[in-house]
């Protein structure tokens, strides 16, 4: 029997404190607050009536630090799987504005197909490799809530996907904030959103540094 449902997480705050682009660079990792929100998240998959029964988080270290008290009080080891990390970006360790973009011609180049993106991984490949582990994870957990904790952009394609909305959008109009928790169900094959809870919307959080 297959997971009921299927959770994408988002991570908490990251110790971000040059607000760069992180990408997929090593060692950033979540702040205090980035903790206690991770934290909220889980006391809300713990609260409902779900019954998490797998917890599989992206390799990098602020989804592994997200996963954690998930798997804590879930009682579960935490798997990783390398498809649900964040996308990769030319741009990763530098600070990315329209500011500075516009005093760095050399730049120009990278933005000459925002549909795709020309500067980093395509929507179309984040969103089969996104399709492709909910799938896979989904078949082969036995009943239950299945959660995947992941990143912004790639929680947003696949949400974007199963709601029918173009993949191409405006970033600074995502509806995926820190530690928030998107909810599908499998249907015939295909992935329903049902649900989409923001646990740890009260604190304040600085939201800089996602691709």
């Amino acid at each position: 029997m297959p997971a009921n449902r299927i959770h994408l997480v988002r991570h908490g705050e990251v110790f971000n404190p040059n607000q760069v682009l992180y990408g997929r660079l090593d060692g950033f990792h979540l702040s205090d607050l980035g903790k206690l929100m991770a934290e909220k998240a889980a006391d809300y998959l713990m609260a409902g009536d779900f019954k998490v029964s797998r917890v599989v988080a992206s390799p990098l270290l602020r989804t592994q630090q997200s996963a954690a008290p998930i798997g804590a009080l879930a009682k579960l080891n935490i798997e990783t799987d390398a498809r649900l990390i964040e996308p990769y970006n030319i741009f990763e360790g530098r600070k990315l504005s329209a500011k500075t973009a516009s005093v760095r011609p050399h730049w120009w180049w990278h933005f000459r197909n925002p549909a795709k993106p020309s500067w980093g991984e395509p929507f179309v490949d984040i969103e089969k490799r996104m399709m492709s582990a909910v799938q896979e994870l989904a078949a082969s957990t036995n009943g239950g809530d299945l959660v995947l904790v992941s990143h912004q952009l790639p929680i947003t394609t696949l949400s974007r996907r199963a709601r029918g909305l173009k993949l191409f959008h405006n970033p600074s109009k995502r509806r995926c904030s820190l530690s928030s928790i998107t909810s599908f169900e499998l249907v015939d094959g295909k992935l329903i959103e049902i649900d989409y809870q923001e646990p740890a919307l009260g604190l304040k959080s600085t939201d800089a540094g996602a691709v």
